[in-house]
């Protein structure tokens, strides 16, 4: 024997080594996880597939062909088993088949080295052979089998209040002057110079950078979200930065004009440093040119409402104290960050309403939820809204404060000027995962769409969308007003939307539903059987929630992670949609907090009778901890010493027994969730029947991938999106949301992307559309969010199609 031949011969041994080593260090615990699922009641695939990986290494070990017969009929085996568990979805086979399909070209890169070492009786080979062959129907029959069985298991008002008359509307088109368009909230531009055919011509034509960036490397530094909605009104762009810091830029060049900043500590940054925008107010039959006949009124996170003149940004001297109002006032003990205002105003009828944001988790003898209006012009308290004191409607007495731990509005508001009314999505009680201590008004009225009267104060009426809620299923979305189509006929009516996926249509004037929800009964049981409620109110109308999980839809980047949110999912307790919590067991909440709906709403065509809703479709994985579990964990409240921003843990929830903890997507230790995509979509729904038109995946992978390293993958997996749709006139759909930093145009009739660009941060937030001199714009503030994980960016950035002689380029067409 040559030494060249005898070095192959030696490259080829070892290669076999080595590759059976790898095989045998994934072969052992997908066996030994195998049974352990399997001993779960799971599907048994694991078991024979980890010991056709065991076999194929001890052949590869014993450098035999065997080791290749073994392994394809294993691999035959998983093929077989994938197709009966997933068909042809492409994602859904990722962990099936693609480090399967690996493993088999490396045994096959083996043949070389094992060809010619088969010395054995014919027999003993036809005999291993037929062993395969046998653990290759294994595979298939047996988890036919198991999973056949579990399907088959599954089976009066303040005095010196006059009375308000409406206000002219400002109109949508050369402006956007309010967070949803209008206080219709229902993200709907009568422009129609950008098309779908011309979209692709698109260019940016200015970027401004308002320079409120976050700093050093702490806690503060990691919680910017700012989810900023711009106006447009006349010629000037009213911005405000996660600070709130309120400026002004002119909207046809990017340039600032003026900036007035409050100077917010970032002490007071509550879970994230946030302000979605500001509201315009023209006071009536004040002279053009007197200050603050315009005023630009919005909220900080260290909760004032402020006023400035929209010119110049000065304080509006007559409008509190010098342009000031305190929130704090009536709402008793507090933190900074504990109580914070992060939606714009909603102003009705010259009524600015207000709520704010309330930490989540902390304790239930929480600031109020009190919800108040305020004289616009003067910054005077006209009424509040506080649920556990129905018969007042001022400040509470010396000494006293609003009721403390209500339910509170963080998102917001819509309204109806001709109404006189204000639509507020109320959240939960202080304390979200456990009920039992509330009380009946909190129960009453919790994760409820409560119509108020704007000129006394008193609610005309509310809906309940989750009785009893223990799921944080708060009302995060702005309604939509609209003239729904009845018939030969309209009706004024309100769209709600919510995280559990549930449409609603009511008349708002009323709140009867026009599409009676139906009472289904939901599973019982948990920590609190006696609080739960029987059923819950489905929508008859539209759902965004999908079908319960099942093992099958557990995911992951190969078979390993896979296994391992299988055996998490056979442990956990579920029992599809409002499983309740638990503690000696996870549970599983599917949709999570942020499934369904949140804060970035809907938007509706009218003329062309859509609806548009992107949508997330995420589980959380769950767990109650005793109190003392909790104290022994470090489980600390905002208002507590020890307390310490952005630390890991429990939600403390003090004053109930249980701390929450909450794993919010399901991640797994890759960093990737556990179910399978897609995570997030956009769907167009026919406006008057609620019927599907069409439903895409939302969002590319280019961004994501296992502990956090972009794939860099242009395709479209679906991912979380926050951030809402503005639609046109045109015919498109403009929109960010998702987690890879693009900005879409879609056409609203198809589906179909015709036009992208890449932002500089993630776009956790909803574009406007405007005129400038009969130019249409695009302007979107993309300030990344920390929740979202996406970066952090300072831009507001337009786009316009290009004037005479403008070169197209930054943006791409599909």
């Amino acid at each position: 024997m040559d030494d060249t031949h005898r070095a192959r011969r030696g490259f080829g041994f070892w290669s076999a080594m080595v590759i059976g080593a790898i095989i045998a260090i994934f072969g052992v615990p997908i066996f030994a996880g195998g049974i352990w699922l399997a001993a779960l009641g799971g599907s048994w695939y694991y078991v024979l597939a980890g010991l056709g990986l065991l076999v194929t290494a001890v052949f590869l070990f014993r450098r035999s062909m065997l080791a290749v017969w073994v392994y394809l009929a294993t691999f035959a085996g998983t093929v077989a088993w994938a197709l009966w568990e997933a068909g042809f979805d492409g994602w859904a086979q990722v962990p099936r088949l693609v480090a399967p399909t690996v493993v088999l070209v490396l045994v096959l890169a083996t043949i070389p080295a094992l060809r010619g070492r088969l010395a054995r009786p014919v027999g003993a080979a036809t005999a291993a052979i037929a062993g395969g062959l046998a653990l290759a129907g294994s595979l298939t029959v047996l988890t036919l089998s198991q999973n056949d069985i579990a399907v088959a298991q599954d089976a009066p008002a303040p005095t010196g209040i006059e009375a308000r008359s409406p206000l002219a509307m400002m109109e949508v088109g050369e402006n956007w002057p309010a967070y949803g368009g209008t206080y219709y909230g229902t993200r709907y531009s009568p422009l129609d110079q950008i098309t779908p055919d011309n979209v692709g011509e698109l260019t940016r034509v200015w970027e401004y950078n308002s320079g409120d960036m976050p700093e050093g490397e702490g806690a503060e530094a990691a919680s910017y979200s700012p989810e900023n909605t711009p106006l447009k009104i006349g010629d000037d762009l009213y911005h405000c930065t996660p600070m709130g810091i309120m400026i002004a830029i002119d909207a046809a060049t990017g340039l600032e004009e003026w900036r007035y900043d409050p100077d917010v500590s970032t002490d007071a940054i509550p879970y994230g440093a946030t302000c979605r925008g500001g509201a315009y107010f023209e006071v009536p039959d004040a002279e053009p040119d007197t200050m603050c006949a315009t005023r630009i009124l919005w909220g900080t996170l260290d909760a004032r409402l402020l006023a400035v003149d929209a010119r110049t940004g000065q304080p509006c001297p007559d409008f509190g104290m010098a342009g000031e109002v305190y929130l704090e006032e009536g709402i008793g003990d507090t933190v900074p960050g504990w109580y914070s205002v992060t939606s714009p105003p909603t102003i009705v009828r010259g009524i600015a309403v207000m709520g704010a944001q309330v930490n989540d988790g902390q304790a239930e003898d929480a600031p109020s939820g009190v919800v108040r209006g305020y004289d616009a012009v003067t910054g005077e308290l006209a009424w509040a809204w506080d649920l556990e004191n129905p018969d007042s409607r001022t400040a509470p007495a010396e000494g006293e404060t609003y009721s403390r731990g209500t339910p509170n509005m963080w998102t917001i508001a819509a309204a109806d000027e001709e109404l006189g009314l204000v639509y507020l999505p109320l959240g939960n009680s202080a304390v979200d995962y456990y009920g039992s201590n509330r009380s009946e008004l909190e129960n009453e009225y919790a994760t409820s769409i409560v119509a108020v009267d704007v000129t006394t104060g008193d609610d005309v009426w509310h809906f309940q969308t989750v009785y009893n809620d223990v799921w944080d299923y708060d009302l995060g979305s702005q309604p939509a007003l609209v003239d729904f189509p009845s018939g030969e006929d309209t009706v004024p009516a309100i769209i709600v939307s919510s995280k559990q996926g549930d449409i609603y249509i009511l008349d708002r004037a009323t709140g009867e539903p026009l599409f009676a929800p139906e009472e289904r009964e939901v599973p019982q049981g948990g920590v609190e059987p006696d609080y739960l409620s029987p059923t819950q109110p489905f929508s008859t109308y539209h759902t965004l929630a999908f079908e319960p999980l099942e093992e099958r839809d557990m995911w992951g980047m190969t078979p390993l992670d896979q296994l391992w949110c299988r055996i998490q999912f056979r442990q956990a307790h579920y029992e599809g949609m409002y499983t309740p919590p638990t503690s000696d067991q996870r549970w599983i909440q599917y949709p999570g907090y942020n499934g369904g709906q949140d804060w970035g709403s809907l938007a509706v065509d009218e003329e062309r009778g859509i609806m548009i809703a992107n949508y997330n479709n995420m589980p959380n994985h769950n767990r109650l901890i005793p109190r003392e579990e909790a104290d022994e964990m470090g489980a600390r409240a905002i208002f507590e010493p020890e307390w310490e921003r952005g630390a890991e843990g429990p939600g403390p929830q003090l004053g109930s027994p249980y701390a929450i903890a909450v794993n919010a997507g399901w991640r797994q230790w890759t960093g990737l969730l556990c179910s399978e995509p897609p995570y997030g979509g956009i769907r167009a729904i026919d406006l008057e029947t609620g019927e599907t038109l069409w439903d895409q995946p939302f969002g590319s992978a280019r961004k994501n991938g296992p502990w956090g390293i972009p794939s860099m993958l242009p395709i479209d997996i679906g991912t979380p999106n926050n951030g809402g749709p503005v639609v046109t006139a045109g015919g498109l759909i403009f929109i960010a949301a998702t987690t890879d930093d693009l900005i879409r145009a879609i056409d609203i009739e198809t589906g179909e992307t015709v036009w992208q660009d890449t932002l500089p941060g993630g776009g956790q937030t909803t574009p406007i559309v405007y005129d400038v001199a009969g130019r249409q714009f695009l302007v979107i503030a993309p300030g990344g969010h920390h929740f979202m994980e996406t970066p952090v960016s300072d831009a507001v950035i337009a786009w316009a199609l290009p004037e005479t002689g403008e070169a197209v380029e930054g943006a791409t067409g599909n």
